[in-house]
């Protein structure tokens, strides 16, 4: 099995707020991967005294164990039950109500002998690469979909479409917001590898627009996922002047790639 992981902060000077896991059980069979992408606040209050970096670590961890430990569970009780388990460390001391308390977006993938299970939730993508080399993309395009006007900028969406019937959804202090994630099975033998990444590496796609996502799953396969996100910032340099024409919010995003390949 090849397992590459690389996450990278947008910024040296500020915490990377992504979070990336891969779980192998003891038993060697089988295994799971965690990618969450936190969602970075504009400045001033968001009812909580911890930082984006701690909220991602501790719902990745949670994430992390309860898919390698608890194969009993769907991934969305997974995400519910660490989403619940999250917000109980911190909820004496925050306003977990405030629509800006800590969320990320979440990737979950697990595999066992005979299956490959999926969850998506808001804008980090899951690529599966099938035995003939065919990638499929598991995304969850509801951000996407939200009228610009309702955005407050491109990284920041409106209280008002947040975690909102017919705007989009992360997770933050919610449990249910499970129920809300793309979800789905494939069998293994469909599957010869896997790619999940935060949306500072799908850039090459979606706002740089290099290739599609057959041509990003090369680049790592044969590259590596360090090229990718080197790549990544080698266009986000050469771009810095044409930021507003793009619409992006800050030159560099944290970009974070999993590749899985058995």
């Amino acid at each position: 099995m090849r397992i590459e992981l690389v996450s990278e902060p947008g910024d040296p000077a500020r915490p990377n707020e992504d979070f990336a896991s891969v779980g192998l059980p003891a038993s060697g069979q089988g295994g799971s991967l965690v990618v969450l992408d936190g969602v970075t606040p504009p400045p001033g209050d968001d009812g909580c005294l911890h930082s984006v970096h701690w909220f991602s670590a501790r719902l990745g961890g949670a994430l992390t164990e309860l898919s390698v430990s608890r194969r009993d569970l769907t991934l969305a009780e997974i995400l519910s039950r660490s989403v619940l388990r999250t917000s109980e460390a911190h909820s004496d001391t925050c306003d977990l109500s405030h629509p800006r308390t800590p969320q990320a977006t979440v990737v979950l993938a697990r595999w066992s002998g005979d299956l490959v299970e999926y969850l998506v939730l808001s804008d980090s993508a899951l690529l599966l690469e099938s035995p003939a080399g065919e990638v499929t993309p598991v995304l969850d395009d509801r951000l996407s979909r939200v009228p610009r006007a309702s955005l407050a900028s491109d990284a920041i969406a409106d209280a008002t479409v947040r975690n909102k019937e017919g705007g989009f959804f992360t997770a933050a202090a919610d449990p249910s917001v499970a129920a809300r994630a793309v979800t789905g099975t494939v069998p293994r033998a469909e599957v010869r590898a896997l790619a999940a990444l935060t949306d500072g590496a799908t850039r090459w796609v979606e706002k740089f627009e290099e290739g599609d996502w057959g041509g990003l799953f090369t680049t790592v396969r044969k590259e590596g996922a360090q090229a990718l996100v080197d790549r990544v910032r080698t266009l986000e340099r050469a771009d810095a002047e044409a930021r507003a024409r793009l619409r992006r919010s800050k030159t560099h995003d944290d970009a974070t790639v999993v590749f899985v390949e058995w």
